[in-house]
């Protein structure tokens, strides 16, 4: 394997839409959420292996999940975790990788991706990795992975890339989630993907273009250079990182640059943001009601994902179009069509219930 390649896992999100089963105390990425056996981190880890050493593999998280993360990747040593002391979106922690990586290696080529999310064909995403690893080896560019849109979903943002027969494209514009009317006029236009948050490369790059545009974040973290990859790189972070500009590395670099291509992807992304994007995903009775770790009856019941403890016998009735979620001492029932207000009840459940519960 190339010794010059790296990945960033990113599992520091809190996936408050899957509550009940995904908590600040155990987020949705160390869940099995297809009941497969292994949980998404796990996924993400192991789909990277094939292109790139473990040692290679750095996961950036909350260091309140340093014990979930080392649990369920015990390969992973403590100098490949990039411990966040406080939640400072996306540009910070991937400016630390990157300077990691740059300390241990100049010549690093990165891959940004999340740890939560689902890839169906593995063998096209790592010929699609390779071909971006390839194009940024020869080029000081800023690639990212687009998925081609299979309908106009307002749940995504958009990028939208200049007309050229290249297999990559100059991208000419980001879109953040837009309303029906604009997201079917991306699809009718053609030159529109969905933006996966899965970025590739060279750290020379990206540490240049952080100087450019995020100066001050540049600074800050370039002061501690002689600190990564060392006993003083965690004392470094919880003096500095809470000072860190809390914003995205698509507004903060991506928007601003003018160096950044796109590769247009299919390989069967599902980002897993919803119950419903689940849902999607799962096996399903004639019914298409679809059951997760339980023994479920269904009487008179379809379209309805239902997940519990293993092995919980349950019996649904005129049931239609609904979740129905339970984890030890929770329950949540909920229309499929109303998933979006999860995030919005997970503030009842704390006012009503603790903190404990979300």
């Amino acid at each position: 394997m190339n010794k010059n390649y790296y990945a960033v896992i990113m599992a520091g999100g809190v996936g408050s839409r899957f509550w009940p089963l995904s908590t600040q105390q155990f987020p949705k990425q160390f869940h099995d959420m297809l009941g497969t056996g292994s949980t998404l981190i796990q996924q993400t880890f192991n789909r990277f292996e094939n292109l790139i050493k473990s040692e290679n593999i750095l996961i950036a998280t909350n260091k309140k999940y340093e014990d979930l993360v080392q649990e369920q990747l015990p390969k992973v040593l403590s100098n490949q975790l990039l411990l966040e002391p406080t939640m400072r979106n996306t540009a910070p922690c991937i400016l630390y990788s990157a300077l990691k990586i740059y300390n241990e290696n100049p010549d690093g080529i990165m891959i940004v991706a999340p740890s939560d999310h689902l890839i169906d064909d593995e063998t096209t995403f790592l010929k699609n990795v390779q071909t971006s690893f390839n194009f940024c080896e020869e080029h000081d560019a800023l690639m990212t992975l687009g998925i081609q849109p299979s309908s106009p979903n307002t749940g995504y943002g958009y990028i939208q890339f200049e007309h050229a027969e290249d297999t990559i494209k100059k991208v000419a514009n980001f879109t953040e989630k837009p309303d029906l009317e604009t997201a079917i006029t991306f699809i009718q236009n053609g030159n529109y993907l969905w933006n996966a948050g899965i970025f590739v490369w060279s750290v020379k790059s990206i540490l240049k273009s952080f100087e450019t545009n995020l100066p001050e974040m540049f600074s800050l973290f370039n002061k501690g250079a002689i600190c990564y990859n060392t006993t003083s790189e965690l004392s470094f972070i919880e003096e500095n990182y809470a000072s860190s500009q809390n914003i995205s590395i698509d507004f903060g670099i991506l928007e601003k640059a003018t160096n950044v291509f796109v590769l247009p992807v299919n390989f069967g992304w599902n980002d897993l943001g919803t119950w419903g994007s689940l849902y999607s995903k799962l096996n399903k009775d004639i019914n298409n009601n679809a059951t997760v770790n339980g023994k479920v009856i269904y009487r008179n019941s379809r379209n309805n994902i239902v997940r519990t403890q293993t092995g919980k016998r349950v019996v649904i009735q005129g049931l239609e179009d609904y979740i129905v979620v339970e984890k030890e001492d929770v329950i949540l029932i909920c229309p499929k069509n109303k998933e979006q207000e999860i995030k919005e009840i997970t503030l009842d459940v704390k006012s009503q219930f603790g903190d404990k519960f979300v």
